[in-house]
């Protein structure tokens, strides 16, 4: 079922391509955080940061769109609790990045895992996006799907936080060291949460027209 059925709604509709511009930068920004995480270095960092601006810039241009468009296709208010999201899962790779330079830390074993769970979840976010016009039951496992990956970011947390408090910790930098990844490590988290909630919003909105 197609939610193009209501003839007052136009086929071709900007808000959803901002979304689907927004999600496409979101997963260049997680790409590039997969990447940062492997092998840090400065070039990576900028094309996280690149990606995080251009994310801001198209949700700016999605919410004018919605300012000036009597009708779309989804609920206004979904679309910008949608596009928040998105946004919020960009801005926390980029803060994670941001902050493992600052700390000068050396990505592990857990931080690359979660990035590239993450990734995976993002780039489910993403394909959702671009069939919930057309195709919203495909969509719809497309969101299902990036909910079990941010389960998989969740899980990945809580056995990196549990590795940080193994063992016997003799020094002040050990001590800061946890303190440091901690901090990562919940970006990372609250990344996975804004995955969950874009995925539980497209499937709310694909509820109301099935």
């Amino acid at each position: 079922m197609s939610l193009f059925r209501n003839p007052l709604k136009p086929r071709h509709d900007k808000s959803i391509e901002r979304l689907i511009n927004q999600a496409n930068a979101c997963v260049t920004g997680l790409t590039g955080l997969v990447e940062f995480s492997r092998t840090p270095c400065a070039s990576t960092a900028k094309c996280v940061q690149e990606a995080e601006e251009q994310g801001d810039e198209e949700r700016r241009l999605l919410v004018d769109e919605l300012n000036r468009t009597f009708v779309t296709p989804i609920d206004r208010e979904d679309l910008f609790a949608l596009s928040r999201a998105i946004d919020d899962i960009l801005d926390y790779a980029y803060t994670t990045m941001d902050e493992m330079m600052l700390f000068k830390l050396q990505p592990n074993t857990y931080v690359t895992q979660m990035a590239e769970t993450l990734h995976a979840a993002g780039r489910e976010i993403q394909v959702a996006m671009q069939r919930i016009l057309e195709h919203p039951q495909v969509a719809n496992e497309h969101a299902v799907m990036a909910k079990q990956q941010e389960n998989k970011v969740e899980k990945l947390y809580r056995e990196a936080t549990a590795c940080l408090f193994h063992g016997k910790v003799e020094t002040v930098d050990g001590v800061m060291e946890i303190l440091k990844l901690r901090e990562v490590y919940r970006h990372l988290s609250n990344a996975a949460d804004r995955v969950d909630t874009a995925a539980n919003i497209i499937t709310d909105v694909i509820m109301k027209v099935m």
